[in-house]
């Protein structure tokens, strides 16, 4: 694995990070002792990010769901057991 040392890495970022985002990682370097290890990420294609609404129709709510443990939850802030 290619190694930079930080001056380098200023000087030419932009190209490193693309070279790096190519497949290619790279070490930056300080006074020759590592630093940092610089790596593609790996991100979700379009195809494979999951979209709001991905579950339609799978799931049912029930008709009074805003109104669920409505007597509990008001105890707890009345402080009544």
């Amino acid at each position: 694995m290619r190694t930079v040392n930080i001056h380098e890495a200023k000087t030419h970022l932009s190209r490193l990070v693309e070279e790096a985002a190519g497949g290619e990682p790279f070490i930056i370097t300080k006074a020759g002792r590592p630093l940092v290890k610089v790596v593609a990420l790996d991100v979700a294609t379009g195809a494979e990010v999951r979209r709001l609404g991905f579950m339609t129709g799978d799931l049912a709510a029930p008709d009074d769901v805003d109104q669920m443990w409505s007597t509990e939850i008001a105890q707890c802030f009345d402080g009544e057991p």
